[in-house]
């Protein structure tokens, strides 16, 4: 039978197994381990050290370029000039928490809330997004006078107390505490054909078992791309269902669009706008600040407003006009330069050059996804039923030694995570599809 994998453990360096003694940089990752101890995560069986980036690109001490299809958070590209400058020229001006007036500081967040529905009229920035997801269940647990949250069964949504219990993929022992229950994500393998009255009908008997357990149910919340999952994204409007039954239930929809939100998906500007579903409260991360630490949540003024009748909420780093300007910067970038477009159209591309690898190599069992945005499961012999883990590491270590960065998600480690920058060009995904080649067959 296949083992469930912690999210952490699927690319990371084991800090107990044989490590080089000889390496250049092994004494660099001594000390990394002295000083951070358990919790320290590294990528890879042997850990890069890099020293600069620019674009798609992150170049490691040893002077290797590598194209990075892995990390979200410098969305619009490494270092991106227009975003290094406009931090840089507010740093040098003036930084202060949020309890003073600044016009970039409303600039911003007018221009952000113009993104979103109308009825979310309200914008509450954070540092993070576990800070974001979990001031969002706090809200929604007040709102509903409920305490019982759904998720999906491989699902991140942060490292705070209260979010990593309503995140499945980061219990290494254990279960889920008594008011979280996970249902499979949206795939054919859970659903079969009728994924949206599958995911609801999952959704529905979640609730009914909170409700027994005494806890009620304040919300589902979901990565509205599934991403830890396996990536899940198809077809659009599957979960307007389960939305639905959500709030007949007493509950609010939180979309977690700290991965799939700003522009990723190609077709929408955020995740959730691609199935036409209506959040009741929206986090955002990552991408946010281009690698600056800033995240919120958009939410309904009424439910806000009811919060802070309790306890309130105020963050001293967020809200700052230095990251007003940073994220001000990165939505300029984003319209300036097509990237949502562009994640369309390379995406499409990307795509398709997947899907041919798969004619000539049977281990690729399914490609999902929307613009930059893509999973790909692999199986030792085709069979979708039966993952393959090992298959996903040993291939993305060949493709590091191919000088291409990639993650994994699934609830078995079988799928490779595909999420480069925004600004990706065809060429890059030419040099991706032809890594990925070589690596398949040195793993064959």
């Amino acid at each position: 039978m296949t083992k469930a994998r912690p999210i952490l453990d699927m690319n990371a360096f084991d800090n107990h197994g044989p490590q080089k003694k000889d390496s250049p940089q092994s004494d660099l990752l001594g000390r990394r381990l002295r000083n951070v101890g358990a919790a320290s995560v590294l990528f890879y069986r042997d850990p890069i050290e890099m020293v600069s980036a620019s674009g798609c690109w992150m170049t490691a001490a040893d002077g290797t370029n590598y194209l990075d299809f892995y990390n979200n958070v410098p969305s619009v590209g490494h270092c991106h000039p227009k975003v290094v400058s406009a931090m840089a020229n507010q740093a040098a001006r003036l930084n202060i928490n949020s309890r003073y007036l600044h016009q970039t500081v409303e600039t911003y967040l007018d221009r952000l809330k113009a993104t979103f529905p109308d009825h979310l009229e309200n914008i509450v920035l954070t540092c993070s997004g576990s800070e974001a997801n979990d001031l969002a269940i706090r809200i929604a647990q007040r709102a509903a006078k409920a305490r019982g949250i759904i998720v999906t069964e491989s699902a991140y949504h942060g490292n705070t107390a209260a979010v990593t219990e309503i995140s499945p993929s980061a219990v290494k022992r254990g279960v889920l505490p008594d008011h979280v229950i996970a249902i499979a994500p949206p795939g054919k393998h859970a659903y079969g054909d009728n994924i949206a009255a599958g995911f609801a009908d999952a959704v529905h008997s979640a609730a009914i078992t909170l409700k027994e357990r005494g806890h009620g149910v304040a919300a589902l919340i979901v990565d509205s791309i599934f991403s830890s999952d396996g990536v899940f994204s198809n077809p659009k409007g599957f979960f307007r269902l389960a939305v639905a039954v959500i709030r007949r239930a007493g509950g609010v929809f939180i979309a977690d669009e700290v991965q799939p939100g700003f522009a990723r998906t190609g077709d929408a500007f955020w995740g959730f706008a691609r199935h036409d579903v209506v959040p009741d409260i929206v986090s955002m991360g990552k991408p946010m600040g281009n690698g600056f630490p800033m995240a919120g949540i958009a939410v309904r003024p009424e439910m806000l407003a009811a919060f802070c009748e309790d306890v309130g909420y105020f963050n001293t780093f967020a809200a700052s006009p230095v990251a007003a300007a940073t994220g001000l910067a990165v939505l300029d970038v984003i319209r300036d330069e097509n990237l949502q477009n562009n994640a369309a159209v390379c995406g499409a591309y990307l795509r398709e050059g997947l899907q041919h690898l798969a004619e000539l190599d049977g281990r690729i069992s399914d490609i999902r996804g929307a613009g930059l945005f893509l999973g790909v499961d692999l199986s030792e012999d085709g069979d979708p039923t039966r993952p393959s883990g090992q298959l996903v590491g040993d291939v993305i270590n060949a493709m590091r030694r191919h000088r291409v960065l990639i993650g994994a998600a699934g609830k078995y480690g079988q799928t490779l995570k595909i999420r480069p920058p925004l600004c990706l060009k065809r060429s890059e995904v030419d040099f991706f599809i032809e890594a990925l080649g070589k690596s398949l067959r040195a793993c064959g």
